[in-house]
């Protein structure tokens, strides 16, 4: 089953210590990009939130935004900078000798001064904290990816339809390939008799320059490989389990380069057509392909 990489998840725990909430978005990218924003006190759970996440998602670009608020009274402690309030007596007796002031100091106006008196965190204890996150990660995680596969669904019937689309022009470019042959060798023997006029035609002649021209249009080899390359992918498309974008779009561009291919050989004006169609086709298919994980 293939997979969506567009899709949101979100999931939230509610404790008595803790609240924790987190949402992913995700979009199209090439690789695996996963931005993260929470609190700058998870940010040691960081490299743990991207291990876990690349289990459930292989490639796309995943905004990841998590939430925290703690309940707890006594996540901080107020602490008192003896050194730094030494420092200021010390230059405000300074400042009273050399320009002979009255000396007013309070404890309540030097309680004031910037960094005198100041709230410290306590130390959290990181293994609770993963055990309080790791759920609703999951969670999130999962919403995330069941939302790919619905999505992928009408993603794959999209996909399998093209891919008809597509055999269905090769195979009228292996039917009409034949016909061109014919023709070259019906409209080389005119010209041929136009020019010899009641001169007899040495059909060896004929035949040796129908050969050539054949060998040079022949384009079994590009149709037989489209063909294998349509089967492959729709083999993909309903046994491959996850994992499958790049591997779609590079069977994506190999098609391109058989089209591209038929298109140098064709000297037929509806072979050359069918040719662009395919072009056009493919490019709807990759288009479609971005989506894919």
């Amino acid at each position: 089953m293939i997979k969506s990489m567009t899709g949101f998840g979100r999931a939230e725990v509610v404790t008595k210590e803790r609240k924790i909430t987190i949402e992913l978005k995700s979009v199209n990218h090439r690789y695996l990009d996963l931005s993260i924003k929470m609190p700058r006190k998870l940010n040691f759970l960081e490299g743990a939130v991207r291990n876990l996440m690349k289990t459930y998602i292989q490639r796309g670009k995943v905004d990841v935004y998590i939430t925290y608020e703690d309940y707890t009274l006594d996540n901080g402690a107020l602490k008192y900078n003896r050194e730094l309030a030494s420092e200021y007596i010390t230059c405000l007796k300074q400042m009273q000798q050399d320009f002979d002031l009255d000396y007013d100091i309070k404890v309540s106006t030097l309680s004031r001064y910037p960094e005198v008196l100041v709230m410290e965190e306590q130390s959290v204890d990181e293994e609770a904290l993963w055990e309080s996150l790791e759920p609703p990660l999951r969670e999130a995680c999962e919403k995330l990816s069941r939302q790919g596969y619905w999505k992928a669904e009408i993603l794959r019937k999209t996909l399998s339809e093209k891919l008809d689309s597509l055999e269905e022009k090769v195979l009228r470019v292996e039917a009409r390939s034949p016909e061109v042959v014919n023709a070259y060798r019906t409209k080389l023997e005119a010209k041929v008799s136009e020019l010899l006029e009641d001169t007899q035609i040495d059909d060896n002649r004929i035949a040796a320059e129908v050969i050539l021209f054949q060998t040079k249009s022949a384009i079994d080899e590009e149709t037989v490989r489209f063909h294998s390359h349509i089967r492959n992918m729709k083999k993909m498309l309903t046994t491959e389990k996850e994992g499958i974008g790049r591997k779609l779009d590079f069977m994506a561009q190999e098609m391109n380069r058989e089209a591209n291919t038929i298109l140098s050989k064709s000297s037929d004006l509806e072979i050359s057509n069918i040719a662009i169609d395919l072009k056009t086709e493919i490019e709807k298919v990759r288009e479609q392909i971005q989506n894919v994980e």
